[in-house]
C-alpha cells in the first residue's frame, strides 16, 4: 500500500471514529499533497509525499516555537498535536550518531575540504538522507565535519 493510500485510509478511519482533530490534520495534508500535484502536474510518489510532510512538520515546529514565545500555549499544543499526526507518516528518523557517520562518509567521498564546499556536500546529503533525517541536524553535522576537516 502506498503512503498516499495509507493517508486516505486513515482519513476514512478518522471520519468513522469522529476524531475531528486527527481528521482536520489529515485533510490539511491531503490538501497540501493535492496542491503539489496540481502545481507540478505530477503524480506524487512516496518520496515526494515524505518531502511534503517534512515541510509541514517543520512549519509546525516553527509555529510551536513562535506560539510558545508569544504566550499562546493553547495554539502551541494544537500545532504539537498536528506534528504527532504527521510524524506517523514519516519513516523512522536517523539518530545524531548515524547522521554524523553518514555525513563524514559523504564528505570523504566528495573529498570536501572546508566551509567552501558546504553547498556541494549539502546537495549530496539531501539526496541521500531526504526524509530519513532532520535536515537541521544534518546541516549542523555538515558544518562540524567541514570545519574539523579544514
Amino acid at each position: 500500500m502506498s503512503l498516499k493510500d495509507q493517508i486516505t485510509e486513515d482519513m476514512k478511519t478518522a471520519m468513522r471514529a469522529k476524531d475531528s482533530e486527527r481528521l482536520a490534520t489529515i485533510r490539511l495534508l491531503m490538501a497540501a499533497l493535492k496542491q503539489k500535484e496540481v502545481d507540478e502536474r505530477v503524480e506524487l510518489d512516496d518520496a515526494m509525499i515524505v518531502t511534503v510532510i517534512d515541510k509541514m512538520v517543520k512549519q509546525r515546529k516553527d509555529s510551536v516555537a513562535a506560539f510558545t514565545q508569544g504566550g499562546r500555549q493553547d495554539l502551541a499544543d494544537k500545532e504539537a498535536a498536528e506534528i504527532k499526526v504527521l510524524d506517523a507518516y514519516l519513516p523512522q528518523r536517523m539518530g545524531a550518531d548515524e547522521i554524523t557517520a553518514e555525513v563524514k562518509a559523504i564528505v570523504a567521498e566528495l573529498g570536501a575540504k572546508g566551509p567552501g564546499d558546504m553547498g556541494k556536500v549539502m546537495g549530496a546529503v539531501k539526496t541521500r538522507l531526504a526524509g530519513k533525517a532532520d535536515m537541521g541536524l544534518v546541516s549542523a553535522a555538515v558544518k562540524a565535519a567541514l570545519s574539523s576537516g579544514a
